[in-house]
């Protein structure tokens, strides 16, 4: 099992922020098994003002890359990353239209 946390920022409007939270109670069933199918066992999402971390834990199967292209020909997927787009917005540091942000793992407890 390996472990990945990422980082997004929300658009910092107490309405939307509230809209992105309501979809995350009832995510789309399609979306679910898309997570699920590339490997990812664990996936939570926690948010701290508007910024958004997450953390998954993805078995010897799961790639970013392998993830992408599913997504890509997933109509289901792209309708959803769409609708979350209209409350997202990229980290200060991000390339344009770059959403999540892989984190980088600094500290270990030994």
């Amino acid at each position: 099992m390996k472990r990945y946390c990422l980082a997004l920022d929300l658009k910092d409007d107490p309405d939307l922020i509230a809209e992105y939270e309501n979809y995350h109670k009832n995510v789309w069933p399609e979306i679910i098994e898309s997570i699920k199918q590339s490997g990812i066992e664990v996936l939570d999402i926690y948010r701290t003002g508007n910024r958004l971390f997450m953390i998954i834990d993805a078995n010897e199967e799961f790639s970013f890359e392998k993830k992408s292209a599913m997504d890509e020909v997933n109509p289901k997927v792209k309708e959803w990353e769409e609708l979350m787009w209209r409350f997202q917005q990229g980290l200060p540091w991000a390339k344009t239209g770059e959403k999540w942000i892989l984190m980088e793992k600094i500290f270990e407890l030994p």
